[in-house]
């Protein structure tokens, strides 16, 4: 398991911009799933669940390193959060179906308004701050939050290893992806790349929400990775982050 619970790295940006409509465009990192940690109060829920919890039911595998590798190479802030999504799901909004799993479904009103404002709201409310601080300033925010996604769901065999997620109706966004997709396969043309794959970039997730609230002044673009990479080809994992990072910056010249 990754050790702690709510972490938040982060580092100030440097002079990566992007012009568009005389609006100064800032990077910002996410990891929603980045660990599968149970806080000590809950343990008991979780007993005997340790597979479930290692699986991908319970966290990103190799989410949060990919993350770390654009934290380094643009020296962006990355906010994560390492309790595990079967507690309660940071990327899903409150009210919607599977906020909460098996485990913590049956709990209280009370105990679930706990958890809200322990497990969920710290992130959530961390990242909002950060984006209307650049809005108020009159900057936009590109968001790349990132995940990893199973190789084999329910028994169907997903045929990608890179999904660009977004919003078709945000031409920004998807002039973004478009690029990103190119220019990564120009460096990796042994990847199987996909656009709004494994799962729609519209669908309910913390990008969506933050879509309304924060409307033209942000682009929000979810980057799935399937896990057969960190999970097992290792060695090649570190080398696939540089590709996705040098590519997005290749695409992000060309907005």
């Amino acid at each position: 398991m990754v050790p702690g619970f709510d972490a938040v790295s982060h580092h100030d940006l440097n002079s990566h911009r992007v012009r568009e409509d005389s609006t100064d465009w800032q990077l910002l990192l996410t990891c929603e799933h980045a660990g599968n940690g149970v806080p000590p109060a809950y343990e008991a829920l979780f007993r005997g669940a340790f597979e479930v919890l290692d699986s991908h039911r319970g966290w990103d595998p190799g989410a949060l390193t990919l993350a770390q590798t654009f934290e380094q190479r643009f020296n962006a802030p990355l906010f994560y959060h390492t309790s595990s999504r079967l507690l309660v799901e940071t990327n899903r909004s409150v009210g919607r179906r599977g906020l909460f799993s098996e485990f913590t479904g049956g709990l209280s009103k009370e105990e679930k308004a706990s958890i809200l404002r322990e497990f969920y709201a710290p992130h959530r409310t961390l990242v909002e701050a950060w984006i209307k601080q650049h809005f108020d300033a009159g900057r936009g925010v590109i968001h790349l939050s990132f995940h990893t996604f199973t190789p084999n769901l329910n028994g169907q065999v997903r045929n990608a290893d890179v999904g660009l997620l977004y919003d078709p109706q945000r031409n920004g966004e998807k002039s973004l992806c478009r690029s990103w997709q190119s220019a990564l396969k120009r460096r990796r043309a042994d990847l199987r790349i996909r656009r709004n794959y494994p799962y729609l970039g519209s669908a309910d997730g913390f990008t969506t929400h933050l879509r309304r609230r924060f409307a033209a002044q942000y682009a929000g673009i979810e980057l799935e990775v399937n896990q057969l990479w960190p999970l097992t080809k290792p060695a090649d994992w570190p080398e696939l982050g540089r590709d996705l990072a040098e590519s997005f910056a290749d695409a992000w010249r060309q907005q």
